[in-house]
């Protein structure tokens, strides 16, 4: 269920990073959290993924964790929709991507 990145967020893509964008924020459970690990895996060099979700995906936290990935998300509360950012830990050019989004002077 992916979509085109919309044109604002096209906006935030880098030279160094590309990002893959995903919307399953009408998904019921555990859909989201399988298309978000399907999506994380298929993840190249130099790419991150940003997912809007229907809520906090707190019990995907761990297995980024324990699979290799970092992630920043955004939510006002654990059940209010949320956007994540994952990478791989080791891909410094996705991370730089990300952070810019979240710190961007």
């Amino acid at each position: 269920m992916g979509s085109r990145c919309p044109r604002s967020l096209r906006n935030l893509e880098t030279a160094m990073a590309s990002v893959r964008w995903l919307d399953l924020r009408d998904l019921s459970p555990p859909e989201p959290l399988v298309q978000v690990l399907d999506a994380i895996h298929a993840l190249s060099a130099d790419e991150y993924l940003h997912a809007q979700l229907p809520r906090e995906p707190v019990p995907l936290y761990a297995l980024l964790e324990e699979t290799g990935f970092a992630w920043r998300a955004r939510s006002s509360s654990p059940e209010k929709p949320c956007e994540i950012f994952i990478w791989r830990k080791s891909d410094s050019l996705a991370r730089e991507a990300v952070q810019k989004i979240f710190d961007p002077s």
